[in-house]
């Protein structure tokens, strides 16, 4: 520890500071005004000592000392003093605390003018301290939201290194924080030149924002926009600063301003000896007041009552002392607003009752718990300044004992930008992410500073700086943009085409030359019924176009299969009549009788009949039914029908796979019997093409999304459908038309072998 071999020297004030000594002279203005009074303490006058704490905490615990125990400032009684009610300290907080601290267990009441730290508010450790100006506390919420209102995002934040300063920033960060306001940095110049934000909140003393901006001015660092506390925006000081013209465009929020009736004349005549330098008593080294000398052309900073914003806060404070001790004195005991209390006694009084009395503008004063009084402040703009002075405009107001959404209201004032602009300033870590996307914090960094990711398909934000994209409900889709949700397109096959045109083309070749004997020689009647069935099958295959229904669905599907079944059947007649045919040419073969034209009606009818009766049992037990597939395609919906029983849909096709396999292996024996224009080879060709379509058939119905789907089913069905026509019917068509040499009786034996 430091020892000491002689008693330390107090501290000296190195000059008169006219804001303070305005300030005392305030005091002792409204003094005398209450003394004047009757309406206040009548019978009783108010005293005052006041002391210079030049700005030092230790000469303001001095002075604290002194008005407790007189003038021996180093001992502290445990009584409190019967002659000093109140003190009215300090400008700012720091000493304020150490004063409260000192004098608080005696519970003598401290107010102040200027410290606004919301340190001060704690019950606990400062229970008598009271104050005219309100708390930090709110000040820092109304800087929060006047960043919001004006889209400022990503701020800088500057401060004191003192209890003001640390406290205030640190109320502000977190109230940003909950407006949604991300702070870049609290730090110093080298911090501002590199930073991206634009707007810097400074929670400073006018000193330090001195200094700060004389060294921006050096750096030669611009285009900032300002925001200041209470304690320097409006300070006249500034404009001696040399980089004062950084500072144009600053808002912030400071206390209202007043008007006090009398005060300028008595400060005029207080300061009068100081302008002139002459002396009003005699025996002074100044010369003798000669009369002419007159205050009314001298303009000066001391006498100025165009902006008493600060001053009236000591005023105030003294008129709270005043009637805080006129209610006291002047009680009723059963008119008190505390229980357990009883009305004070002259010599005894006890003055830390909460008081409230209107001033002279008609505004109601008074503390609540914590000793504060009503936060009100002026939003004001620095528009202009010159060597020595400042001009500010009021554009706004916020009244923190009104409803949230009521406190901050703005004038229809034009505000002069920080930097020259002509709008208001941009200051954000990201820009807004329009509509259709939605912001991703960039990892590492504030929530203020973010991308913006386009929603995914199916998902919409119809908000600008949306935190998440929505999706779309049941039905709907995300349009391009990704900002609404539209209806989902509905698909379905929809094409038409004359697809039996072919076949009707065949079935009147043969209908115009049914008495030829190539006709003739291939049976005829099962030819026509096999076009009769191909016609069929390519009609068939319009069921699977349109909008399903219940219908359409059930018959789709059964009728490709009877139909399909229907023209098999017909060829595999027609192969059992070729190997017939050519047993029958045999001697004494007499086979012909056993499979005669009637017996392959009823074998064609019979072959329907079984697939007739497996649709049957499968519409009975599990149709097939519509369905909205919503799963192929997330932007669209699929009209479709589902197979109900899949085993049903499996047993259609397996009995038209057996029949054909079968025709195809009677067709493969019979493809070499001599016989000028066997058959039996063209039916091996097209039951070869009918199988390897519906082999494949299979994995790609299977495998293929959507309406495909059934266009994978159209196609195999016209394909089948073609393989039979062409491979059976054109050759003949070939030899009716361009060979008719050849579609006779006698070519035809004639091939035959003797």
């Amino acid at each position: 520890m430091p020892t000491f071999t002689s008693k330390p020297e107090r501290p000296k004030c190195k000059s008169l500071s006219l804001r303070e000594f305005q300030n005392a002279q305030t005091m002792v203005f409204a003094i005398e005004e209450i003394n004047n009074r009757a309406d206040i303490l009548p019978g009783v006058s108010l005293g005052y000592k006041i002391y210079d704490s030049c700005g030092s905490i230790e000469m303001a615990l001095r002075a604290s000392l002194s008005l407790v125990n007189g003038e021996n400032a180093s001992l502290l009684s445990c009584q409190r003093p019967n002659s000093i009610q109140a003190i009215i300290a300090e400008t700012s907080s720091t000493p304020t605390i150490a004063i409260s601290s000192t004098v608080g267990p005696l519970h003598l009441p401290v107010i102040s003018h200027f410290a606004t730290c919301a340190c001060l508010s704690n019950r606990k450790e400062f229970p008598s301290f009271f104050r005219t100006i309100p708390s930090d506390y709110y000040q820092s919420r109304a800087l929060a939201q006047l960043v919001k209102h004006f889209g400022w995002t990503w701020v800088g934040a500057l401060s004191n290194d003192n209890d003001y300063g640390k406290t205030g920033i640190a109320t502000f960060i977190k109230a940003a924080e909950e407006e949604g306001v991300c702070i870049e940095y609290s730090g110093i110049v080298d911090i501002i030149r590199t930073s991206t934000s634009k707007v810097i909140m400074a929670f400073m003393s006018h000193r330090e924002i001195k200094i700060l901006v004389d060294e921006l001015y050096r750096q030669n660092i611009t285009g900032l926009q300002w925001i200041g506390s209470d304690a320097w925006i409006t300070d006249d000081s500034l404009a001696d600063s040399q980089g004062h013209n950084l500072l144009i465009g600053s808002i912030g929020f400071t206390v209202r301003n007043a008007q006090i009736p009398g005060l300028g004349p008595f400060l005029q005549d207080e300061f009068w000896e100081n302008v002139f330098q002459c002396s009003l008593s005699p025996n002074t080294i100044l010369r003798a007041c000669n009369g002419s000398e007159n205050l009314k052309y001298v303009k000066h900073s001391f006498t100025d009552m165009s902006d008493l914003r600060f001053i009236n806060n000591v005023y105030t404070a003294v008129y709270a002392i005043a009637h805080a001790l006129h209610n006291l004195l002047s009680c009723k005991q059963q008119q008190l607003p505390f229980d357990n209390a009883t009305c004070a006694q002259p010599t005894t009084i006890q003055p830390w009752q909460t008081v409230n009395f209107s001033m002279n503008r008609g505004e109601t004063l008074f503390f609540d718990s914590e000793g504060n009084s009503p936060a009100r402040y002026e939003l004001v703009n620095l528009q202009k300044v010159t060597k020595g002075t400042m001009e500010v405009a009021t554009i706004g107001y916020y009244d923190a004992t009104l409803p949230r959404g009521q406190r901050f209201t703005m004038n229809n004032v034009n505000i002069i930008w920080g930097g020259g602009l002509k709008t208001v300033p941009v200051s954000v870590c990201s820009e807004s992410c329009p509509l259709g996307t939605r912001e991703a914090v960039q990892q590492g960094r504030p929530i203020c500073c973010f991308d913006c990711i386009p929603c995914p398909p199916g998902e919409i934000s119809n908000t600008t700086d949306a935190s998440d994209c929505v999706k779309c409900p049941f039905g709907y889709w995300s349009n391009s943009r990704g900002h609404e949700c539209i209806i989902k397109t509905v698909e379905f096959m929809s094409f038409t085409e004359i697809m039996a045109f072919l076949t009707m083309i065949i079935f009147l070749v043969f209908s115009h030359h049914r008495d030829t004997p190539i006709v003739k020689a291939n049976n005829s009647e099962l030819s026509f019924l096999l076009l009769f069935s191909l016609t069929l099958c390519f009609l068939c295959s319009f069921t699977f176009i349109g909008r399903p229904t219940e219908w359409s669905c059930m018959l789709r599907h059964t009728a490709f299969g009877i139909t399909f079944v229907l023209c098999i059947s017909c060829v595999l007649g027609k192969t059992i009549v070729v190997l017939m045919a050519f047993r029958a040419t045999l001697p004494g073969s007499n086979v012909m009788k056993w499979f005669g034209p009637l017996q392959q009606k009823i074998s064609v009818v019979s072959f329907t009949l079984v697939q007739v009766l497996i649709c049957i049992l499968w519409l009975t037990l599990s149709p097939p039914f519509p369905y909205m597939n919503m799963n192929y395609y997330r932007e669209k919906i699929i009209l479709e029908c589902r197979l109900g029983s899949a085993v049903g849909f499996c047993a259609v096709l397996g009995y038209i796979g057996l029949l054909a396999v079968l025709c195809f292996i009677l067709a493969f024996l019979a493809r070499k019997l001599p016989d000028n224009f066997n058959e039996a080879k063209f039916i091996t060709f097209s039951m070869l093409i009918f199988c390897s379509v519906w082999i494949a058939f299979i994995p790609a119905y299977i495998s293929t999304p959507g309406k495909l789907t059934v266009a994978v089913e159209v196609f195999a069905i016209l394909a089948s459908s073609y393989s039979l026509l062409i491979c059976i019917f054109i050759p003949k068509c070939y030899v009716i038309l361009l060979r008719p040499d050849a579609n006779t009786k006698k070519h035809l034996l004639g091939k035959m072998p003797h």
